[in-house]
């Protein structure tokens, strides 16, 4: 008999086996069936016919109900207990494969080897500690980025540097190679973490706490990643894992006792850690990271940005750095969730039925969620990058002055649109960011955009006033009918723009009250402040007035005015008598006016002006108009009386004129 017709006997055995262990034939039909299975003719058959599924029916511990599981559970603790006593000789034994490999190619054991490499690289950072200090006041006599954080990450990069072009210009044996990088990579990551936690916060117990945690951490993930290179058995590495499992719990929770959470806080956050634990116990790998993720990434992704913030702080403020700015604060958190997402799919991807078991929905549902992340991502840093440039246009619109009028109309403008287009364009940004998520989710945005552009009809009809009110914001900006910064009155609202929204603008009365006003409410708008401003008044003399000779002091006047070097940016013609305007029962109205540009100042100019033609009138002898009365009886003492009453009222009227406006 041949290999291939014992192979064809043994699994027709083995196929049979169940049905002879319930019922077994007779030995007869057994010798017959062997006698056929040596027949040349049998055996050439059985040698075409194709190879029979191995494919086993799945044993009772492989079902997904409780009783399997319970069994699974049991058995792997049991596992671990029975392998704890051989750790020590299993690392022994670990140990000495390595030894031995690398002595065996003239090399010194791994620990030596491992120190002179420190040694190494601790070397080249302290020369790079020495010289950098000389090297940067040679350049620019300041520390400017260095001093915050790459003055400490950048020696950690030399040391890894150094070490590194070492350990790669040898050729070491295998087990000592794959150890020296893994226990290496270990090291400076600790130290770049390490770095980190120095850089964000000051030496407390919280922050020693957090470096321990962090090391034994460190160390955790390299035994798991030799334990298999260096032929450590399943079981015992297995123990090796709950053993450290438990003690990063206990460190976890010495972290949190450290921080100046509250009582309550502080319990149900162990009790989190704790569940945690025993989901990853269970071998729930997707549930355990994202209990991970809960608990970590949002003090994590602070972390970052505010260091990321540090290091942009450093750069000169002259608004060409504000884009790199962005980029490394935005681009950091999102390289951060980003590794998040990747490592959470790699592991999904090998165990995702910890999640969902056999449910597509779900599966579906969370591979969308991690497709959604990244456009949250670049949504986000799409909208930071047009805000920087937003707020920077306004900030330049409103820094420089004393510009042209053609270019400060331009700039006013700038600064009405640009709000209201950065609103707009994050509601924008936001609604698309959310349609793109639902449909990396599944869902069928299209019935969502039909059923909002029904929904904003109806909106539209039930809200008559709201739609009247952005529509009649929407002409006013297209009819640039004012912009922030001027001063308009409408109906009874007067004030200086402030600020606009969708529906209505900001208006600051010159008392102080602000009038929030409807678009739909302003109806037909004063602009006081648009391109120029003609002030104008009535003065009234007595009838034998040297109107000459007002017209030459007035003259005067409006020259001293242009000379005041308060009032001259803002004066287009000088104040000038524009001539008699009309004759009145007691006196001449004499009309007086100037161009001034828009400006607040317009009220004070006009104020300046009053007091100092009521002084150059005193000083020549003008007498403003007083209304006389002639009475009967004693003529005399009644005109004196009249006289008297009249010369106070007009004393009045002129101090009322000075205090206008």
């Amino acid at each position: 008999m041949d290999m291939r017709s014992l192979l064809a006997l043994l699994l027709l055995l083995t196929l049979a086996f169940p049905v002879l262990g319930q019922d077994a034939p007779p030995p007869a039909k057994i010798a017959d069936l062997l006698r056929l299975l040596q027949d040349p003719e049998v055996r050439a058959w059985v040698e075409r016919q194709p190879a029979a599924s191995t494919t086993s029916a799945p044993s009772p511990s492989d079902t997904p109900d409780i009783a399997g599981w319970e069994a699974r559970t049991r058995s792997r603790i049991n596992g671990v207990i029975a392998a704890v006593p051989r750790i020590p000789a299993e690392i022994a034994a670990s140990a000495e494969r390595v030894r031995a490999d690398a002595a065996d190619h003239g090399f010194a054991p791994v620990f030596v080897v491992f120190a002179m490499l420190l040694l190494i690289g601790a070397s080249a950072e302290a020369v790079y500690r020495r010289l950098i200090p000389k090297h940067m006041a040679a350049t620019d006599g300041r520390h400017t980025i260095g001093s915050a954080v790459l003055s400490e990450v950048l020696p950690v990069l030399v040391f890894a540097a150094a070490m590194a072009v070492v350990f790669f210009g040898f050729s070491w044996p295998p087990l000592p190679r794959i150890t020296l990088l893994v226990y290496l990579v270990t090291f400076v990551v600790y130290r770049l973490l390490s770095t980190a936690i120095a850089l964000e916060m000051p030496p407390t117990p919280l922050s020693r706490r957090i470096r321990l945690f962090l090391g034994v951490l460190l160390i955790a993930i390299a035994f798991a990643v030799l334990g298999h290179t260096l032929g450590v058995e399943p079981a015992v590495r297995e123990a090796i894992a709950y053993l450290f499992s438990v003690i990063l719990l206990v460190l976890a929770v010495a972290v949190l006792l450290a921080t100046s959470r509250s009582r309550t806080a502080k319990s149900l956050l162990a009790a989190t850690l704790a569940i945690i634990w025993l989901v990853w116990c269970a071998r729930l790998h997707g549930l355990f990271w994202i209990g991970i993720y809960a608990l970590l990434l949002p003090s994590v992704l602070g972390s970052v940005g505010r260091i990321a913030h540090k290091v942009g702080a450093t750069w000169p403020n002259d608004g060409t750095h504000d884009f790199r700015r962005v980029f490394l604060v935005r681009g950091s958190r999102a390289v951060i969730v980003g590794i998040a997402c990747i490592w959470l799919a790699y592991v999904w991807h090998y165990n995702l039925d910890a999640v969902a078991p056999q449910d597509l929905t779900v599966r579906a549902i969370v591979l969308g969620l991690l497709k959604g992340v990244a456009v949250i991502l670049v949504a986000d840093l799409l909208w930071a990058l047009a805000k920087v440039a937003i707020d920077r246009k306004l900030e330049r619109s409103a820094a420089d002055a004393n510009l042209p009028p053609e270019e400060d109309a331009r700039r006013s403008r700038l600064r009405t649109l640009l709000p209201i287009f950065r609103n707009g364009l994050a509601a924008v940004v936001l609604l698309m960011s959310a349609l793109l998520v639902l449909s990396q989710l599944g869902v069928e945005i299209a019935p969502l955009i039909a059923g909002a552009g029904v929904f904003g009809v109806a909106l539209g009809f039930g809200s008559q006033t709201l739609v009247k009110d952005v529509i009649s914001g929407i002409f006013f900006m297209l009819d640039d009918a004012f912009r922030v910064g001027e001063y308009i009155q409408s109906k009874s609202y007067k004030g200086t723009v402030e600020s606009f929204s969708l529906r209505s603008v900001r208006l600051r009365h010159h008392r102080g009250p602000v009038y929030t006003v409807p678009f739909g409410e302003l109806g037909a708008v004063e602009n006081m402040s648009r391109d120029w401003a003609v002030v104008k008044f009535l003065l009234s003399v007595s009838y034998d007035t040297d109107v000459a000779k007002v017209k030459a002091i007035t003259k005067v006047i409006g020259k001293s005015l242009k000379e005041d070097p308060e009032f001259e940016p803002f004066i287009i013609e000088n104040l000038k008598m524009k001539g008699v305007e009309e004759f009145g029962d007691y006196g001449i109205k004499l009309s007086f006016g100037m161009t001034l540009k828009p400006t607040s100042l317009q009220s004070m100019i006009r104020r300046r002006a009053y007091a100092m033609l009521r002084e150059a009138f005193n000083e020549n002898s003008i007498e403003f108009a007083q209304p006389t009365v002639h009475v009967g009886g004693d003529e005399k003492n009644g005109a004196a009386a009249a006289t008297a009453a009249a010369r106070a009222k007009a004393e009045a009227e002129a101090a009322a004129a000075v205090n206008e406006g």
